[in-house]
This record gives C-alpha cells, structure tokens and sequence, in this order.
C-alpha cells in the first residue's frame, strides 16, 4: 500500500471512530432532532463502509489485472515504462529549461 492510500485508510478508520464516539456520546440526549442526526450518521457510517469497500476490492482487482497482463507481457510492459518514463523526463527537462533551472 502507498504512503498516500495508507493515510486515506487512517483517515477514514478515524472519522469513523469519532463518528461512533458521537453516537456513544449522544445515546442518552432525548430529543427528535438528535434522534433524527444520529439515525443519519449511522446511516451514513454504513453507506461509507460499503463505498470503502467496493472501492477497495475494485483496487485490488486492477492490481491483479496489471500484475497478470504484465507477468504474460513482461517485454511489452518494459517498453511501455521505459516509453512513458521517456515522455516524463522530456516533459520534465523542457518545463526545466523554460523556468531557467
């Protein structure tokens, strides 16, 4: 897992205790309001577990798509990354050389 996926996940694994802690917190506040604001947080909580998780297991799908095309392809994969690194360092190099670095 990336650095940047890895603190997304923490992100959210936070959000999602703090939202339960809210919960746990208003569980005993009477009111229609409150009832009505935390039956839509649950709502929501669940509604997000889901997302996470399709989104989650369509990630790890790809990864297994790449890793197989690129395991029946390796020659073809290796030229396509050093095509797109090419590109990159060219890119790179001219926005360089315009800004005077």
């Amino acid at each position: 897992m990336t650095k940047q996926t890895q603190a997304t996940s923490n992100d959210m694994g936070t959000l999602a205790e703090d939202a339960r802690a809210l919960m746990a917190a208003t569980a005993d506040v009477a009111g229609e309001k409150v009832s009505d604001a935390r039956k839509r947080l649950a709502a929501a909580l669940d509604s997000g577990k889901e997302f996470y998780g399709r989104v989650r297991d369509k990630a790890v799908e790809g990864a297994k798509a790449t890793d197989q095309a690129v395991r029946e392809n390796p020659y073809q994969a290796i030229g396509i990354a050093v095509g797109v690194g090419a590109v990159i360092g060219y890119l790179v190099s001219r926005r360089r050389s315009r800004n005077g670095d």
